[in-house]
């Protein structure tokens, strides 16, 4: 089960990554943290989720809109 403070961390990591990315529309950050979110669902360590969630969308990103 994710914790108020993960989703809160998570929309924070669609804020900074759509702003990272401008050439990207909002809507596709959010698609893209949402499912290198759900990579990690039913994990149980979930201390550095939102860390990891960050990265692999920021490689994603990378590739969509540089």
């Amino acid at each position: 089960m994710v914790d108020s403070s993960e989703w809160t961390a998570i929309q924070h990591v669609v804020e900074r990554l759509t702003q990272c990315y401008p050439a990207v529309e909002p809507d596709t950050v959010m698609t893209v943290v949402h499912r290198s979110h759900a990579m990690f669902d039913g994990r149980p360590l979930r201390d550095f989720v939102p860390l990891f969630v960050e990265r692999r969308s920021r490689e994603e990103l990378a590739k969509i809109g540089g």
